[in-house]
């Protein structure tokens, strides 16, 4: 089981009622997908069947069945559904909610309160709802797309479970179209490539596929359609992408992942997804660079250069050539040897720098420009390295008294090999000089 789609209004009074109204669901049986939380061992059956529900945060895409959810569980608990949006809800509606509640509950039935884009109420609002929950005054449903941990107060989270909602899979759209043509009495004019186009339209969103079917199924046609029919009926819904949001963020997660993960394709893919989305193609060269600093690094020296090379390329040419530079730096990128020896090496510095700030470097190593801090024994001692028959003093650069730390340790891929024989090379003559 699982969800269907999100109406959020009441059902139509009279006139042409939309699908979508239609089938909504009447027990939570009905609903098709989420079955994490509405499966057998989902958590929300469990909270049902042990008669502890309690506030409750349903985070997810639109159309996967936030309302509808809502709904039903104020009918499986007798509880009173009230309904508001934070779009168009203030102060002074949310006190006449919450007195309407206590005065509900004063004669002994509950409210369930579903506030869809509840993340839009700032912090002021969001802290208006806990002594209503607190006391027992309202069951909160909240339903946002956003990311909760984000954009909900710690407090309010505290006192609801979120509950994630996924996309419905194009096996669970199958399901909802063929519902859909059921209560229409007719199965929809295409063939099988068309039909599969037509799930894959609605993005994984309930709502906008019974959108689609209940228009495909007003059309008179010979015959069924094929795809490229369709396509020339339909136009594909935008794709889903929050510039600032958490598409925003879990897309450039795939994107540098796909990258560290030596994958080409899946970068290049994730990349144009972003673009899309409309994403600005400079923050993406941005990440791109951060990338060859922080997984490429000293590995491949030159992947840095790719990438600020292709950055101003983009920056001379602009879009759509301009990305085409990003894209073969990306490329390369995925490709390039990988080494984060250098980022651990600076963060183990960092750490080391704060356990040991106050301690001054050795003497020999300081300048001594007076009389006087020549006295003190400043730069007496020094080995001056160019005078070494090796170039290499093997002199103690640290301050007095602190055990050399290992830092610095490259890995046997691209350049850094090198590297490696470098260091291991130095590290012998400094143990033959303190020898």
């Amino acid at each position: 089981m699982a969800d269907l789609f999100d109406t959020g209004d009441v059902p139509t009074q009279g006139g042409h009622r939309p699908l979508a109204d239609r089938l909504r669901p009447a027990t939570l049986a009905d609903v098709i997908g989420q079955e994490k939380v509405l499966g057998p061992e989902g958590a929300l059956t469990t909270m049902l069947a042990s008669g502890t529900l309690s506030s409750l945060i349903f985070w997810g895409p639109p159309g996967v069945g936030k309302t509808t959810i809502a709904r039903l569980l104020a009918d499986e608990t007798e509880l009173h559904f009230v309904q508001i949006s934070a779009i168009f809800s203030g102060v002074p509606e949310l006190r006449k909610v919450f007195e309407a509640a206590k005065m509900r509950r004063a004669n002994g039935q509950g409210t369930l309160l579903f506030v869809d884009e509840i993340h839009r109420f700032n912090k002021a609002q969001q802290d208006g709802f806990l002594p209503h929950m607190e006391d027992g005054t309202i069951l909160l449903v909240g339903a946002t797309t956003e990311n909760p941990s984000f954009e909900l107060n710690a407090a309010v989270l505290s006192r609801a479970q979120v509950m994630v909602l996924e996309r419905l899979s194009l096996a669970e759209l199958e399901m909802l179209a063929q519902r859909a043509e059921k209560e229409l009495g007719r199965a929809l004019p295409l063939d099988g490539p068309a039909r599969e186009a037509l799930l894959e339209m609605a993005d994984g969103d309930g709502r906008a596929l019974l959108n689609l079917v209940e228009q495909v199924s007003g059309w008179t046609v010979e015959g069924r359609l094929d795809t490229k029919a369709l396509g020339a009926r339909l136009s594909r819904r935008a794709a889903q992408y929050d510039k600032s949001g958490d598409a925003h963020y879990n897309l450039i997660s795939a994107l540098h992942k796909s990258v560290r993960g030596s994958d080409p394709d899946a970068a290049l893919y994730w990349f144009a997804r972003m673009l899309e989305g409309g994403e600005d193609p400079r923050y993406l060269a941005r990440r791109i660079t951060r990338m060859a600093v922080e997984d490429i690094g000293l590995a491949d020296p030159q992947a840095q250069a790719i990438c600020l090379q292709s950055w101003e390329t983009y920056e001379r040419l602009g879009s759509p050539e301009g990305e085409l530079a990003l894209a073969q730096a990306l490329t390369y990128l995925a490709l390039a040897p990988k080494s984060n020896a250098a980022y651990v090496a600076y963060k183990g510095a960092r750490k080391a720098a704060k356990e040991t700030g106050s301690k001054p470097p050795p003497k020999h190593i300081l300048n001594a420009p007076t009389k006087m801090m020549k006295e003190q024994g400043y730069g007496a001692g020094y080995a001056y390295d160019h005078d070494a028959e090796d170039g290499f003093s093997g002199q103690n650069y640290f301050p007095d008294g602190m055990e050399r730390p290992a830092l610095y340790a490259p890995v046997e891929r691209g350049f850094e090999r090198e590297l490696k024989k470098r260091l291991a090379y130095f590290a012998k003559l400094r143990a033959q000089r303190e020898g």
